[in-house]
């Protein structure tokens, strides 16, 4: 995973769409965001959290599981689950530029939390890979 993504008002509109709709079916969920792999806030549906300090601590979490899986040859990265006394933070790759975050309360069944996630994550990349292809080569359209 690598490169700064950039996306249009209108694609930010869809994931955050799609944001909304991840929320709806997990209604344990306090937080969702979509970001770069870089760390920059694509799309967000939370009030609590600060989306951007969220956002640039996936970047580096997700610098570190890239790095474990890897190592221990389980190939390219996919999921990270953290829990915490108070709940769950879980990040799931959207394709190769782009993570999708989720807060969630400690009731939340974990099993339905990846199922819809990583829905969500494959609907997210596709609208990634939408746009970026809309675009051209060097962001041209």
């Amino acid at each position: 995973m690598s490169g700064i993504v950039m996306v249009p008002a209108e694609a930010e509109a869809e994931i955050l769409a799609e944001l909304r709709r991840l929320r709806a079916r997990v209604p344990q969920l306090t937080g969702v965001l979509a970001a770069s792999a870089d760390g920059l806030v694509l799309a967000q549906d939370t009030a609590a959290t600060e989306a951007e300090s969220v956002a640039a601590l996936t970047a580096a979490a997700l610098g570190v599981a890239q790095r474990l899986s890897d190592t221990t040859g389980q190939g390219s990265f996919r999921e990270l689950l953290v829990r915490g006394e108070h709940g769950y933070v879980a990040t799931y790759a959207a394709g190769e530029t782009a993570v999708l975050t989720l807060i969630a309360e400690p009731r939340a069944n974990v099993g339905r939390l990846h199922l819809e996630a990583r829905r969500s994550s494959l609907r997210i990349a596709e609208l990634i890979d939408r746009t970026l292809g809309r675009r051209g080569p060097g962001g041209r359209p």
